[in-house]
């Protein structure tokens, strides 16, 4: 019955609301404590894979980070709660004013995205796995960032964090660094 429930909502989802990600086909993201060997894993749990390796410095504590990001409710049908200035699949592209900054150790941001940058060179893009205890506090994205900028990307990581039920509030970002200040 719940099947059945299930398969007649998802019936007037267009298709034009999922990603489709060639990269993520045939892996089960679905699953919290799955290893990916092509991932690397540190110890709190975080797996993550350089897309670029960045050539410049590594950010430093009470550094500002400027960086560009995506994100995507990998228990929820992969569905993208966040895209910024590029089309899928292209260059990152856009205004520094419309990027997302935050203070490196500050703990402004979740913790699997303070990890990830603090261990990037400026230049590069990581993909990364965030378990639901490196993520968003209490299940709510309004306490540490990167929130997403629109309704419809708040309306669907709040649908997955939310829930209560069967959905696993395993998340997926794609992360570029852009600029790294002093102050």
């Amino acid at each position: 019955m719940l099947a059945a429930l299930v398969c007649a909502k998802d019936e007037g989802v267009s298709s034009s609301e999922f990603v489709d990600m060639p990269a993520l086909r045939g892996k089960d993201y679905g699953k919290t404590k799955m290893r990916y060997p092509d991932y690397t894993l540190t110890e709190s749990g975080l797996q993550y894979k350089d897309l670029k390796v960045g050539t410049g410095p590594i950010p430093k504590e009470g550094e500002i980070v400027v960086v560009d990001w995506d994100g995507y409710t990998i228990g929820y049908y992969g569905r993208i709660f966040e895209a910024r200035n590029k089309p899928k699949g292209g260059s990152f592209e856009g205004n520094e004013k419309d990027f997302f900054r935050f203070r490196v150790g500050n703990h402004e941001v979740i913790p699997a995205f303070e990890e990830a940058i603090s261990t990037m060179s400026l230049g590069g893009v990581r993909r990364i796995i965030v378990p639901p205890d490196l993520g968003y506090p209490d299940n709510d994205f309004n306490k540490k960032g990167p929130r997403p900028t629109t309704f419809s990307g708040q309306r669907a990581l709040a649908f997955v964090l939310q829930n209560q039920s069967l959905i696993d509030k395993t998340l997926l970002f794609d992360i570029e660094l852009l600029k790294i200040s002093p102050t």
